[in-house]
C-alpha cells in the first residue's frame, strides 16, 4: 500500500444525515438545540447534500447532551473527527483512499486505543451521493482488513462497540465519524429497508411500519401491540395504516368517507365508519389512534391533543404536513401547541421518516 499525503482536517463536529432538501431544517434544529443546551457553534451545509455538520469545539459533549432520539430531522448522528477534502490525492493514477483514511485516524485519534466494533462506508441519500454507492461498497471491503491490521477494528464485528462511519461527500472527499450504537440509527445511512407487502392497500403502510420501528423500542412494541387491542384510523382510505395495525393484532375502526380495500373488510378485524375524522370520536378509550390526514398541521396538532386530553386514546401516531417555507419554525410551533393543548404531562417523539415527504411523524402518549 503506497503512502498517502492526504491532509486530514481535525475539526470536531456533530454530523447528521437528513432528507435531501431538508438541510436548512436540520441546521436550524442543531443550532437551536445546541444553543439551548449552552453549546456554541455553527452549522455548515449546502442544500441538496443530505447532511449537515454542526461545528462545535466539544462535539462529543454536545452529542451526549442531545440524544439521537430527540432529533427530528436527523436520520443518523455521529461525532465527526476528521475531514479529508482531497482523499488519496497523492499524484498517482490510482489514489490510495484506504491508506489516507487509516493515516487520518492515526493523525487525529492517536494510537488505536479505541477499538471499533464495525465500520460503514456510506454516501448521502442525495442526487450527488447515490452514484457513489459502488465506490462506498468497494472502500468498505478494502478498509475493513486495513483497520484490523492497524488495530482499529475488532477481529469480529461487535455491535455493542462504537462504529466507525465514513461519509463520502464525493469520490475524493470524506468525513470520518463515530456512532454510538445506543445513540444512533442501526440502519445503514439511517434508512430502514422495508419492502412493500403485496397485501398492503397503499405505500403509506410503509410509513407507519417505519414509525413503529423508529419511534418505539422493542419492549414498547411488544407491550403495546396485543391481540384484540382497539384502534381508530382517522382518514383511513384506502387503508394502508389500518392494514399495519391489523397485522399487529389490533382491531381497527377505519374512519373515512372514502372507500377501503375490500380485503380489509373481509378480514373481520376492520370496521369501516363513514364519518369525518375531525369530528368523530369513540365512546370509550381506545389503545391507539393513528392519523395521516392531509390538513393544516396546526389543525391536526390541535385535534390530536384533544384525543389525548379527553381520554379517547392511550397512544397516537400522527403526521404533520409541513409548509414549503419555515418548516422548522412550523414544526416547533405545532409541537408546542400540541403539548399546550393536551394540558397534561405528555411524552412525544417526532421524526422525519425515510418514507415521509414534506412531513414529520409524531408518537405521543400521556405520561404516567
Amino acid at each position: 500500500m503506497a503512502a498517502s499525503t492526504t491532509t486530514a482536517i481535525a475539526q470536531p463536529a456533530l454530523l447528521g444525515y437528513c432528507r435531501a432538501g431538508f438541510e436548512p431544517e436540520l441546521a436550524a434544529e442543531f443550532t437551536e438545540r445546541a444553543g439551548a443546551l449552552g453549546f456554541a457553534g455553527y452549522a455548515r451545509t449546502e442544500r441538496g447534500t443530505g447532511f449537515v455538520r454542526f461545528i462545535c469545539d466539544d462535539a462529543e459533549a454536545l452529542s451526549h447532551a442531545l440524544p439521537f432520539r430527540d432529533l427530528i430531522f436527523a436520520r443518523q448522528k455521529m461525532i465527526a473527527f476528521a475531514e479529508l477534502p482531497s482523499l488519496g490525492a497523492t499524484g498517482q493514477a490510482k489514489p490510495d483512499r484506504v491508506g489516507a483514511m487509516v493515516t487520518a485516524m492515526a493523525a487525529t485519534l492517536g494510537t488505536p486505543t479505541l477499538h471499533f466494533g464495525d465500520v460503514r462506508v456510506e454516501h448521502a441519500d442525495s442526487d450527488e451521493g447515490k452514484p457513489l454507492a459502488a465506490l462506498a461498497r468497494a472502500l468498505g471491503n478494502a478498509l475493513r482488513p486495513a483497520l484490523r491490521e492497524a488495530g482499529w477494528l475488532t477481529h469480529i464485528d461487535s455491535p455493542d462497540r462504537p462504529r466507525l462511519h465514513v461519509l463520502l461527500e464525493t469520490g475524493d472527499h470524506a468525513h470520518l465519524g463515530i456512532v454510538d450504537p445506543q445513540d444512533g440509527s442501526e440502519w445503514p445511512m439511517g434508512i430502514p429497508r422495508l419492502r412493500m407487502h403485496p397485501q398492503a392497500p397503499s405505500r403509506s403502510a410503509l410509513k407507519l411500519e417505519e414509525a413503529f420501528l423508529t419511534l418505539l423500542d422493542a419492549k414498547e412494541r411488544e407491550a403495546w401491540f396485543k391481540e384484540n387491542m382497539h384502534a381508530a384510523d382517522l382518514g383511513a382510505a384506502p387503508g394502508g395504516w389500518s392494514w399495519v395495525l391489523m397485522r399487529n393484532g389490533v382491531r381497527v375502526i377505519s374512519v373515512d368517507n372514502g372507500p377501503l380495500a375490500q380485503h380489509l373488510l373481509d378480514s373481520g378485524r376492520v370496521e369501516h365508519l363513514r364519518a369525518d375524522g375531525f369530528v368523530w370520536h369513540p365512546k370509550r378509550t381506545l389503545d391507539w389512534m393513528v392519523c395521516d390526514m392531509v390538513e393544516q398541521p396546526r389543525r391536526v396538532a390541535e385535534r390530536m391533543a384533544t384525543w389525548l386530553r379527553e381520554g379517547w386514546c392511550r397512544r397516537t401516531v400522527f403526521n404533520l404536513k409541513l409548509p414549503m417555507k419555515k418548516r422548522w419554525d412550523e414544526t416547533r410551533q405545532c409541537l408546542a401547541l400540541f403539548e399546550r393543548d393536551v394540558g397534561q404531562p405528555v411524552e412525544w417523539r417526532a421524526k422525519q421518516l425515510y418514507h415521509d415527504r414534506e412531513e414529520i411523524t409524531v408518537f405521543a402518549r400521556l405520561r404516567g
